[in-house]
């Protein structure tokens, strides 16, 4: 890792990277609180790393046709690609993600991929086959993994592949059968093809919000292979080194939120999933174990 790229910046830097802090705590609560248990010299990398994630998350939420949002992709590409660098004094969030991709030495490529792998969003096609849903969730969730890891520890480190895998991905499952009844309230459905199909579902039968036994069967699925990828997960985190943990962390949450999914009745009234007072008490008591060399994660039941 380099020394403080940037530097000459300092004051409008730091005004950026605390305009990303701001925006994770008020949009991604539990990757903010997760951060905090971070050292402080690499937390800021990891927030801006957050809010650039973020940026591009909720490019479908913000325009209202692909191709506006297939524009800001695009300037995001640019950003990211080094040819757009004189557009970013008037976006915090941009300038920050640049310093942090130099101070770290980030991988642009891992960047644009989930830039791409947001294209998707954009659109309201179905999504495939539960293993086209998984390698979207690793190109977005299980990247942003890799990458906050390779914050933490200064360098890339290939052997945590595993880990980051499974774990983003039950991460991303997870919270997309959180987010179901957004989407679908938007024409979007991420629950599989073939998993609809096998419980003779249709994808308009989401977006019309049926529910009935088919849905709830299609959802238990769901939530036995995030649990199965959490159970994944665990049995790569002794890969993991301490000092990366705080970009795990995420996935102490996925547990309790299957068991909040799976008492729901309706699929298509919002699940908070564990309160925001469990949520804080979850991610300290796995960050203290971690540190105490304990096994942290919770694992889903059954």
């Amino acid at each position: 890792m380099s020394e403080d790229a940037g530097a000459s910046g300092a004051p409008d830097l730091e005004t950026a990277y605390s305009h990303c802090a701001d925006l994770i705590r008020a949009h991604d609560r539990d990757r903010f609180l997760a951060a905090l248990f971070a050292a402080v010299a690499p937390r800021r990398h990891l927030m801006a790393l957050y809010a650039f994630n973020l940026e591009v998350a909720r490019v479908r939420e913000v325009v209202r046709e692909a191709l506006p949002g297939e524009m800001r992709l695009q300037w995001w590409r640019e950003i990211i690609e080094g040819l757009g660098r004189g557009d970013v004094s008037g976006h915090p969030v941009a300038a920050a993600t640049l310093d942090t991709i130099a101070v770290c030495d980030l991988p642009r490529g891992a960047l644009l991929n989930l830039i791409d792998a947001r294209t998707f969003d954009l659109y309201d096609d179905a999504m495939p086959t539960l293993n086209d849903l998984e390698g979207y969730a690793g190109e977005t969730s299980s990247v942003l993994i890799q990458l906050g890891a390779t914050i933490l520890q200064g360098r890339t480190d290939p052997a945590l592949a595993d880990a980051a895998g499974h774990a983003g991905v039950a991460i991303a499952l997870t919270g997309l059968m959180r987010a179901l009844p957004l989407h679908a309230g938007r024409g979007q459905c991420f629950l599989p093809l073939d998993v609809l199909e096998r419980h003779g579902l249709t994808r308009e039968d989401v977006v019309k919000r049926n529910s009935g036994p088919g849905l709830t069967a299609a959802l238990a699925e769901m939530r036995a292979r995030a649990a199965h990828h959490v159970k994944a997960a665990q049995a790569a985190l002794p890969s993991v080194p301490v000092q990366a943990i705080p970009a795990f962390l995420p996935l102490a949450l996925v547990a309790g939120d299957l068991k909040a999914l799976e008492r729901a009745g309706d699929p298509f009234t919002r699940i908070a999933g564990v309160p925001s007072f469990l949520r804080v008490w979850t991610l300290w008591r796995a960050a203290a174990k971690a540190r105490a060399g304990k096994d942290w994660l919770k694992l889903p039941a059954g």
